[in-house]
């Protein structure tokens, strides 16, 4: 079977360039990138894009499903759709479900259901540590066999030097990537807003922005200590952007990641005590917010992720300080990263490296690219496409968005999978 998508608006982040032209597809992957002028071959089927831009599939790296144990909240059948809708192709998925992806027959099980009801690729993570309690190292070894691609505790951040730096030496003789969260416990500690007048003025328990630098220095130098591969899943602040740029330049392999919320909100945006802008690490300053998308168009830190985090209706219907942390985001990483480019932080090309091309060479991945020879992953999509978000349209099984009634620009119009469509918008 052979397609071939004519008269689209090409990105390709590999080149960091956008042309005109038409993409064939055969058995699964790109067969060949035929510019505009050069003779069209004949397809099984033709589909004409419309002039609209086709762009690798985004690779989503950090996305909450919440089987096993909270199957209510999110399954791979309903993340799966909501990832197709928004033009996610691969999605890295966490090890924080209940029980915690920390033996090879709960990785084998996320993996199966994966591959018996998700319309797009998954790829599981596994815990770093039993139960993620940061007390007995899981078994790495068993865990790759079993088709871990990386490994991390998510939020639940060790304390204890000797545990975790025995974990990086471990992970490291093992070629294992390592994705660690930037969050200083003891002081963030019960907080759900960033330290300032702001924070004050609602009265809400607070933790300043250095609590995210004092873990990432620490992590830094544990990395230079064992040599590890590491993915720093989220940045946040502004004070943390120096410490990652002495690490690359000092040559650790050290790659790091921002949530899409964080490139798009405040601090201010929690006024009024709505819940669903509380997230983990806390909405920043819009200082912090411009310095993330800066540092992303200057390619210090890699990746865009949504860091989709589903929550039910009960858990985040409470008073801020007890609701729950995070936000879904699987079907609004795209149209709000296009206010990126709208904004003018960043190109088209530039976006989709961060989107695309460096989370697959983060998890070594062949995808992300609009290559001969790459799988046929693409994200067909409108970037000027105006529309209101309505939370009760959304594909997620949770609803807990926090772009509900927001004008926003850029829709995806379909999505492939391995050549397959596995989206179409209406």
């Amino acid at each position: 079977m052979t397609t071939l998508l004519t008269n689209a608006r090409l990105i390709d982040p590999e080149t960091a360039s956008e042309f005109r032209g038409s993409v064939l597809i055969e058995d699964g992957r790109i067969s060949r990138i035929i510019p505009d002028g050069d003779a069209l071959l004949e397809a099984d089927e033709t589909i004409d894009c419309n002039g609209k831009c086709l762009a690798p599939g985004i690779i989503d790296i950090g996305v909450k499903v919440c089987e096993p144990g909270e199957r209510h909240k999110e399954s791979f059948r309903t993340a799966g759709e909501a990832a197709a809708a928004g033009g996610v192709t691969t999605m890295i998925v966490r090890s924080d479900t209940e029980p915690a992806v920390d033996s090879p027959e709960t990785l084998q099980f996320a993996l199966r259901r994966a591959r018996d009801v998700s319309k797009v690729n998954v790829l599981p993570m596994a815990a770093l540590t039993k139960d993620r309690a940061g007390k007995e190292m899981a078994e790495i070894g068993f865990l790759l066999d079993a088709g871990a691609v990386a490994f991390s505790d998510g939020d639940a951040v060790n304390r204890n030097n000797k545990i975790f730096g025995r974990c990086l030496s471990y992970a490291k003789a093992m070629g294992a990537l390592v994705i660690g969260h930037a969050q200083e416990p003891v002081m963030s500690d019960g907080a759900c807003a960033t330290s300032g007048p702001f924070a004050s003025k609602l009265g809400l328990p607070a933790v300043s922005p250095m609590a995210e630098r004092i873990q990432l220095e620490r992590d830094m130098a544990l990395v230079e200590m064992t040599g590890v591969r590491y993915h720093v899943d989220q940045l946040s602040t502004a004070v943390s952007l120096p410490v990652l740029e002495r690490a690359k330049a000092a040559g650790l392999r050290v790659t790091a990641g921002v949530s899409i919320h964080h490139l798009t909100l405040n601090e201010l945006d929690i006024d009024g005590y709505r819940t669903f802008f509380k997230l983990k690490p806390p909405l920043r300053h819009e200082d912090d917010r411009i310095a993330m998308a800066q540092a992303v168009a200057r390619g210090l830190i890699d990746v865009i992720c949504s860091q989709h985090t589903p929550q039910d209706e009960e858990s985040k219907r409470l008073p801020f300080e007890e609701a729950a942390s995070g936000a879904v985001g699987l079907e609004t990483i795209l149209p709000a990263a296009m206010s990126l480019v709208h904004a003018g932080h960043m190109d088209l090309p530039t976006l989709w490296r961060a989107l695309s091309l460096n989370p697959a060479k983060v998890m070594g991945l062949d995808s992300g690219r609009l290559a001969a020879g790459a799988p046929a992953d693409l994200v067909l999509f409108d970037p000027d496409k105006p529309f209101v978000m309505d939370r009760f349209k959304m594909l997620s099984r949770c609803k807990n968005t926090p772009y509900d009634e927001r004008r926003m620009q850029g829709a995806v119009l379909a999505t492939f999978v391995g050549g397959a469509k596995v989206y179409n918008r209406d």
